[in-house]
This record gives structure tokens, sequence and C-alpha cells, in this order.
């Protein structure tokens, strides 16, 4: 007993494990590609949820998906409205997992678990090829997940073959509406146990299709699971931003409301099911008497029951979708009730996409840093202000309380730039492709820029002290062209940021880039020899005019900075 007991557990380790091996592998093949998908097809409604089934489906994990949609909200890439839609197909999505479950099940004396092992040599040699490295990983995640679900079938099914089992498995489905309930959060509790929906509905096919459970608590546990894996993504967001928060919440909305309604209409809801069963050619779980049928019926019902929880468990989300579609603009309002905004000063100054969960593979989680990357553009642009702020105060107070928001933004970028860069260097750990070797490069260099540029109004504050310390005052026709010089600047940090927002595969050029750093460079050498007349005419002291030559080179240089990051940015499309 104690062997089977373990074996039951190895074959669960095993199916766990060939699943997130699968999982991993599929989004390493897929890397970039996933994020241009889902960055030109969530335009309208329709889009965002095709989006949502298309990259579940292809990830075998809706976490993943969720983890990516995060993302793009929190970068402003993708309106919480349309992460919600995006959300409501990932769910759709993961139900392609318990049709694959399904077939696994199969029907006679073959099954895909059959041609599991000797897919493991045909992984092997993949893996052993460093091209095909990634898509060995899948075919052995693949094929040790079909194999523990088999193994995790004919054990359960020696261990729970017995009169006792049988009876106390009949007496818990025996007390009507609370037997539902019973059984709803036994697939709560064991999605949350395992950390996977797509295991409890494995189990939830293997204690139907041996005859453990009738149909109908089959369906309260695949209702269950659907609760529990909004929990887990709950609590994985309770540690993040807000935009986390929201999206988890929806996503927890969406599945709440789903399995209300078909508590609701529970029966309605089972009939159905057994209809759309009956329409693809399986004999109907609900109208069908087991126990008065004959031989073969009752092998056709056993063989059809997991294909009935696939149905299930799709028609569930399917429905939810068609309902809940409608009333997205609710949903938003609902969530951001749910979780309301704290405020510009308390968000500002923490790192918002990095943290929210771990994405398998290093290719993906490099969306949650280019994210990040962005957000530090404009926490660049922002310490802007207080450089305009200092030069122009009209009182030392004045400039002592924007020199000190200057030194604090100096502190800030340094820590922004350390904690990408451990990050990055973190991911970099994986295996990655070439392509997202490329792109960690990429944001070395850009975030390092960005931390040049918290230098630079540092040091523009340390020249202003020392104006104030030598009672020097700049003209106001000093300030105005001091101020037109920080206006081109704000230009170029504006064509940063386009750069850095636009998804790589649709920049075609950095010409906004150039144009602002040719407009700084030619006004800085109009103010330059301006200066020199100025001295010559002795318009102004030299020590006066010293001071306003050093601001003005280091507003030209914090130009060089920002066509350095649109450069880096580009050339990363090059390779």
């Amino acid at each position: 007993m104690l062997l089977q007991i373990l074996t039951l557990l190895g074959s669960l380790a095993m199916f766990l494990y060939g699943m997130s091996l699968m999982s991993g592998g599929l989004q390493k093949m897929a890397g970039n590609r996933l994020r241009v998908f889902m960055a030109k097809m969530t335009s309208n409604t329709f889009k965002c949820i095709l989006t949502g089934i298309v990259v579940t489906a292809m990830v075998q994990s809706s976490t993943a998906t969720t983890l990516l949609i995060v993302s793009f909200v929190n970068a402003g890439l993708l309106a919480l409205g349309s992460a919600i839609a995006v959300i409501m197909g990932a769910n759709i999505g993961t139900t392609v997992t318990a049709w694959i479950f399904a077939l696994s099940f199969g029907g006679g004396s073959w099954s895909i678990a059959t041609i599991a092992v000797p897919l493991m040599f045909f992984a092997f040699i993949a893996q052993s090829i460093k091209k095909y490295a990634n898509f060995g990983e899948f075919l052995m995640g693949f094929a040790l997940l079909f194999l523990g679900l088999s193994t995790l079938k004919e054990t359960s099914t020696v261990l729970l073959d017995n009169e006792g089992v049988r009876t106390f498995l009949s007496t818990l489905s025996g007390y009507g509406i609370w037997s539902i309930f019973l059984f709803m959060v036994a697939g709560a509790a064991i999605t949350l146990m395992l950390q996977s929906s797509a295991t409890a509905t494995a189990i939830t096919m293997v204690l139907v299709a041996q005859g453990y459970i009738p149909f109908t608590m089959a369906t309260a546990m695949v209702l269950g699971s659907n609760l529990g894996t909004t929990v887990t993504s709950n609590i994985a967001a309770a540690v993040a931003n807000q935009s986390a928060k929201r999206t988890a919440r929806a996503h927890f909305l969406f599945n709440l409301f789903g399995v209300i309604l078909a508590l609701l209409f529970f029966n309605p809801f089972i009939k159905l099911v057994g209809i759309t069963v009956e329409a693809l050619g399986f004999p109907n779980p609900v109208s069908v008497d087991f126990s008065g049928a004959d031989a073969a019926t009752q092998e056709s019902l056993v063989a059809s029951l997991p294909y009935s929880v696939a149905v299930l468990h799709t028609v569930f989300n399917v429905i939810t979708t068609l309902i809940l579609v409608w009333f997205i603009p609710q949903l938003v309002k609902m969530v951001t009730w749910m979780v309301p905004s704290k405020g510009e000063e308390k968000e500002v100054y923490r790192l918002k996409y990095i943290g929210i969960g771990n994405i398998a593979t290093g290719d993906l989680a490099l969306n949650s840093a280019k994210m990040e990357v962005v957000e530090f553009g404009r926490l660049c642009r922002r310490d802007l202000g207080y450089i305009r702020n200092a030069i122009n105060a009209g009182t030392l107070a004045e400039f002592e309380e924007a020199d000190k928001k200057l030194v604090h933004y100096e502190e800030i970028t340094d820590n922004v730039e350390r904690e990408i860069a451990t990050y990055l260097r973190d991911v970099s750990k994986n295996e990655m492709s070439i392509g997202g070797l490329a792109r960690i490069r990429e944001f070395y260099r850009v975030i390092g820029e960005m931390e040049s540029l918290g230098d630079s109004g540092e040091t523009i504050g340390k020249i202003l002290q020392r104006v104030w310390e030598h009672k020097c005052h700049f003209t106001d026709h000093m300030l105005q062209q001091l101020n037109h010089l920080l206006d081109l600047l704000d230009n170029a940090y504006a064509a940063m940021d386009v750069n850095l927002s636009t998804p790589l595969v649709e920049i075609t050029d950095i010409h906004n880039a150039e144009e602002a750093e040719s407009a700084i460079n030619a006004y800085r050498d109009t103010l330059r020899n301006e200066h020199l007349t100025n001295i010559e005419k002795s318009t102004y002291p030299y020590e006066t005019g010293s001071f306003y030559m050093d601001i003005v080179n280091c507003i030209e240089k914090m130009g060089d900075f920002l066509i350095n990051i649109s450069q880096s940015v580009y050339g990363a499309k090059t390779v």
C-alpha cells in the first residue's frame, strides 16, 4: 500500500513537472513572437478575446498569459477593459488543455500515453541539438505529462477500487445541493494545493471515468477549480501593483459570476452540456442510465466521460464570456472601486512590473523588463520639471526645494537602475534565445543612459548652487534661452518615450529622436556663439556666463543620452 501511495504521488509529480516543462518549451519557442502577436492583436474586443485564446493555447499556461496582460496594462499599451477581454479569451484557451487530457484517456487499447515513452527518445535527440533544444524540451514535457497522467490513472484505480472508497464517495454524493458545494470545495482545494487548475481537471477526469463520482459531482469539481485558480492569481497579486490587483480581481469576478450562474441554473446547465456532448457524437452523461445500460453502452459511456468533462469546461467558459463581454465597462468600474488608486506619489517610485510573478522562460520575462524600462524613462522625464524649477527659482528657498528633488531623483534613478540590472542578471541565468540576449544587452545600455540623465539633473543643481553662492544672476534673456533649450530637450524625451513604448516590430526609423537631437545641438551652437559675443561686449560678468554655458552644455549632454537610448532600441531591431 505504501508503495502504491508513493507511486501515486510520483505520477502526480511527473504530471506536474511534464506540464511545466512542456509549457516552458512552448514559451521559449514562441519567445518574441508572442509579444509581437499580443501587440498587434489587441485593437478591439474580438481580437483581445482571440489573443487570449491563442496565446494560452500556445503556452498552455493562463498564468503566463495573465502576467503578459498585466505588463501591457501597466505600460499603458493595453487598457484595463481590453485586458479583461484577453483574460476572457485566456479562460477559453485553457480549455484546450482539458481536451488534450481527454485524448490521453483514449478509447480501447490506444491513447496518447501509448507513444509517451517512444517520444522521449526523439525529445532527447532534439534537446541534444542546440537549434532544436526548446522543441526537445516541449516534447519531453509532453511525454512526461501524459506518462504521468497514465500512471496516475492506473495507480488511482488500484488505490480507490475498493468497496469502502466507493461507499464513501457515494455517500458524499448523496446530500443533494450540499454535495455540489462539497465537491466544489474539493475542486478549489486541489487547485490551490497543486497550484494548477489543469491538474484538478485531470484528477476530475480520472474520478469520473473510473466511476468513482457521478458526472454532476464532476461538474461541481470543475466549477470549484475555476474559482480556485482565481484565488491563486489574487494571492500572487497581493504584493503587486494596483494594475495587477485589478487584473486579478477581474479574473475572480469573471469566474465567480460564471459559477454563480451555473449554480442558479444547475440542471439546465447540465442538460446543455449533455446536449453538446451528444452533438459531438458521444453518449449523454446525464440522460444515460449507466446501471441499466448494456455492456457496449457502458463501455462507450466510460470512454466518453473525459470528453464530457472537457465539453463542460468549454461550455462554462464560453457561456460566461458571451454574457460578460457586453459588461466589460461595468467590470472595469467594479475592479477600480475594489482597488482604488493610491495616489501618484505613493506609487511613482516603486517598480511596477518586475516582481508580479514568475514566468517559466526568460524571453517572456523580458517583457516585464521592457515595461519597467519604459516607466524608468518617464520617471527621468519628470525630473526635467525639477530642473526647470531650479533654473527659474526666484529665491534661495525655492531653489533649495527644487535642488532637494534633483538629489532625491538622482538616488531614485540609481536604485531603479540597480534593481532592473539585478532582474536582468537573474533572467539571463535562464536559457535564452539569441534575440533575448540581444534585448538584455539593449536594456543594460538604456538603463545606463537613463541613470546618467539622473546624474545630470544633480549636476545642474550643483552648478546652480554655485551660482547662488557667488551671488550671480542670470538675465531674463538667459532664462528665456535656457527654458527654450529645456523645451527642445522635452521634445527629445517625448521621442525617446515613443521609441521605447512602440513594439520593436513596428519601429521603422528614429527620425523623431534624430530631429530632436539636431535641434538641441543647433540651438546649443547658437547660444555658444552668442555667449562669446556677449563676453566680448561685457554684456554680463564672465563668471555668470561660465555658469550659464555649463548648464547649456549639461542640457546638451542630456540630449546625447536620449539619442543614445533611441539608437540602442533601434539597434536591437536589426539583431
